[in-house]
């Protein structure tokens, strides 16, 4: 059984990947409108993984037993600047689901929750993943601020955020949907 402040916590956190989710979508279709489609489809699968991360909270507060709460979320972020504003954003909110995830297990460790501080481990070992590949990105698109189509190149050649189905991810609530 989970803690009342642990579970309060998971369900915070499931809007705050939902808010991640529509805020990739927002940088998607922006980069859609730009038409830089590798920018724009490596966005909406980012977006799609952050929906599926609130989902594998939900499962977990299902399988323990839990109430999942589903918090409103803020608007997304609609206007950039350039093509270099929107990956920023993003690797701030990389930053930022990281320290929410340290909350989230620092919780965990404090409950002597072992199961939950070990589902935990997989967030945040997912987390170092997305900062660094976020941060990569930022620097090759500041690179190509003045010629975005070699920050295309490079995303149809390094194919970020393709790397397939993680076989030691949580469940996610709706199975693969």
């Amino acid at each position: 059984m989970l803690s009342p402040a642990l579970t309060d916590l998971l369900n915070a956190q499931v809007g705050h990947e939902f808010a991640a989710s529509q805020q990739y979508v927002a940088v998607a279709t922006h980069y859609d409108s730009e038409t830089l489609p590798r920018l724009r489809d490596f966005f909406y699968r980012q977006a799609l993984e952050e929906r599926n991360h609130a989902m594998m909270l939900v499962q977990y507060l299902l399988d323990s037993g839990s109430k999942p709460v589903f918090p409103a979320i803020p608007a997304p972020r609609l206007d950039f600047a350039d093509i270099v504003e929107p990956v920023a954003v993003a690797l701030e909110q990389e930053q930022r689901v990281t320290q929410q995830f340290n909350v989230l297990a620092g919780q965990a460790r404090q409950d002597s929750d072992f199961t939950s501080e070990q589902f935990l481990s997989w967030f945040l070992k997912e987390q170092v993943e997305e900062v660094s590949s976020m941060g990569d990105l930022l620097t090759v698109v500041g690179r190509a601020k003045d010629n975005p189509l070699l920050a295309e190149e490079y995303l149809a050649r390094e194919q970020l955020g393709d790397e397939g189905e993680d076989p030691t991810a949580p469940p996610a609530a709706g199975g693969a949907l």
